[in-house]
């Protein structure tokens, strides 16, 4: 009995030292942030947003507040802008990627008026990383 208390007592122990010897081998994100690639194109697109036209106090945004939704459950991060001081208001403008891509998909009223050429050249320009504010419309 003592015998077979030792071996699996030895076998235990060099079942720790082996395992404690292995590499972990976990899938690495490429960017290294444990982010998706959609949560990291929108926070440096929300982040260049907010800078260029809220806190900026752009006129072509005046009427307008940024909410940010970047941590949804549904997979999809994203920033609406809505009506100023009215946070639950009708989304104007809606700007979002979906899963693992860093495709960014933008939607909403605001791109059928004159600001929507405008807004679709600063979406395209903070997705491919130039943070850069442009020129006003």
């Amino acid at each position: 009995m003592k015998k077979t208390f030792l071996g699996f007592a030895g076998l235990a122990a060099s079942l720790l030292l082996l395992s404690a010897c292995q590499s972990s081998k976990t899938p690495a994100n490429p960017g290294g942030s444990g982010k998706s690639a959609s949560l990291r194109v929108m926070e440096q697109v929300a982040i260049a947003a907010h800078k260029c036209w809220i806190a900026s106090m752009d006129p072509a945004f005046k009427s307008y507040s940024m909410a940010n939704e970047l941590n949804n459950f549904g997979g999809a991060p994203r920033f609406l802008l809505v009506p100023k001081n009215n946070y639950g208001g009708k989304p104007l403008l809606v700007v979002q990627a979906r899963g693992h891509s860093s495709e960014v998909e933008v939607f909403g009223p605001l791109m059928g008026e004159a600001v929507g050429s405008r807004i679709g050249a600063d979406i395209g320009r903070w997705k491919s990383g130039d943070s850069g504010c442009g020129s006003a419309a």
